[in-house]
């Protein structure tokens, strides 16, 4: 796992570069958002290739699980890539209204994303 650092704005944003799945559970999260934090990242973007599947699955609970500790950081989390290939309202009407807010944004570019959280 690599950690490119984007800068827009005098906002440091970190993507994280990783061909394998970095967050499996809550808890490989929660260290990679302390890892991130301090290095003085609150910005983060994600690939959704790197995160598990079951995220996508929200009776997993896994995707309140993570979120809760981007909350409890004061981070904002941007998660890049095809979602559309998840069936189901439930993780639609999810996207969308994560979408409403600043914290946790699904996208489909990482170039959007750096533009949003330099913002």
């Amino acid at each position: 796992m690599n950690i490119k650092t984007h800068e827009a704005n005098n906002i440091k944003i970190a993507e994280v570069i990783s061909t394998e799945v970095t967050m499996k559970n809550a808890e490989d999260s929660l260290q990679l958002l302390v890892d991130l934090y301090y290095q003085d990242f609150d910005k983060i973007i994600i690939h959704e290739k790197n995160i598990t599947p079951d995220f996508f699955d929200l009776k997993s609970g896994i995707a309140g699980e993570i979120l809760q500790k981007v909350s409890n950081y004061r981070m904002q989390l941007f998660i890049v890539g095809e979602f559309s290939k998840y069936p189901g309202n439930s993780i639609k009407d999810f996207i969308y209204e994560s979408n409403k807010g600043r914290q946790v944004n699904f996208l489909n570019s990482v170039e959007v994303a750096i533009e949003r959280l330099a913002r």
